[in-house]
């Protein structure tokens, strides 16, 4: 099943994986308004869509996952009708750029794996800091160009600080365009978990995705939900939470597996 978008695409296959692609190579997949009010839509489309148990994310084209924010448009070349609240000039009306961007932003539980290569600049970390599982090819360089720019950077390094040691945020947040975080850099750091050849990228991404979602929906969102909602929690709440979510999960799970006829397959070593 496939559903037509501007500014993204969009379909959904017979393994219960949908596959988002940020779809504006032309402008380095910047998003923009009408991205974002996409997203937000879709976001909310795939939270009730039982066919759906995982999202794979990528950027079209082959310089960028995405540059963050459209700065052209940001600038104040909007057409006319379009929604600017974001982009207002009353602090008391603005809001987030990037908050319909990411999943766990819009309550969407669904395992969603990020596959990011070239440029993954400023906003590009909305998607990055909310992904369950993020790889990427050698050729991904992180970085954020806000303070270059005379700009505040809070939003982003704020999401990325779960992900990332806060000294390694501070750098990428501070020194803007002067430097780069390369792949082999966010691998230690555990930003992204694989570094897969460029050529390999989405195919791994998406076995990644189908073997997740070849899983019982109800235990992945659950176990989504718990790990990331417990972020907010400390230790002992985050357990108490985390037993609740077992219990209430649990009893009304489908089984979908006979374990009794699952075929003996050695486990994938990383």
């Amino acid at each position: 099943m496939a559903r037509d978008f501007e500014t993204i695409l969009y379909e959904v296959d017979d393994n219960h994986v949908a596959t988002i692609t940020l779809n504006r190579p032309e402008a380095l997949n910047a998003f923009n308004l009408l991205m974002r009010a996409e997203f937000k839509e879709l976001w909310n489309e795939i939270k009730f869509d039982d066919n759906v148990h995982t999202v794979l994310l990528k950027g079209a084209g082959e310089r960028a996952f995405s540059v963050g924010i459209d700065v052209w448009e940001r600038a104040g070349n909007i057409e006319a009708g379009t929604d600017k609240s974001s982009y207002s000039n009353n602090p008391f009306n603005s809001a987030d750029p990037g908050f319909s961007l990411g999943p766990k932003s819009n309550d969407l539980w669904k395992p969603i794996i990020c596959a990011v290569h070239g440029l993954a600049a400023g906003g590009a970390q909305y998607w990055i800091n909310e992904a369950d599982i993020t790889i990427c090819s050698p050729d991904a360089q992180f970085f954020d160009p806000h303070v270059t720019f005379g700009m505040t950077t809070a939003l982003e390094p704020i999401g990325m600080r779960w992900k990332a040691p806060l000294g390694e945020v501070l750098r990428w947040a501070l020194m803007g365009n002067d430097e780069r975080m390369t792949a082999e850099r966010a691998l230690q750091i555990g930003m992204v978990s694989e570094i897969v050849p460029r050529d390999e990228l989405f195919d791994h991404a998406y076995e990644i995705a189908r073997t997740i979602a070849a899983k019982p929906s109800i235990a992945t969102q659950g176990t989504v939900k718990a790990i990331w909602q417990s972020l907010d929690l400390g230790r002992n709440p985050g357990l108490n939470m985390g037993l609740a979510y077992v219990q209430l999960g649990n009893p009304i799970g489908e089984q979908q597996v006979d374990r009794k006829s699952v075929p003996k397959v050695k486990p994938r070593l990383r």
